[in-house]
């Protein structure tokens, strides 16, 4: 797996509350502390899309996708990119 470099800026007291945690918690460095605060946050992602699946499969209801279901889902990922990209 190739890797790139990441800059962040914080405040000093979360850079106080990272140092610590790489003390208490066993992390060998800042890097291997964000890495496990990404994987949380995509565990966290990947499990609220298979609730999803399980809630759709356990509803018993099938429908076939229409072209206007598959419109109407890329309207709203359109709609999230521009909301995401104005609130930057």
């Amino acid at each position: 797996m190739s890797t790139s470099t990441l800059n962040i800026s914080l405040p000093e007291s979360m850079r106080q509350f990272v140092e610590k945690k790489i003390k208490t918690d066993g992390y060998g460095t800042i890097s291997e502390y964000v890495r496990e605060l990404i994987r949380a946050d995509q565990r966290v992602e990947n499990s609220r899309f298979e609730t999803l699946i399980a809630e759709a499969y356990a509803s018993g209801e099938t429908t076939l996708l229409t072209k206007d279901d598959i419109n109407e889902g890329r309207r709203i990922v359109k709609e999230r990119i521009e909301a995401r990209k104005l609130a930057k």
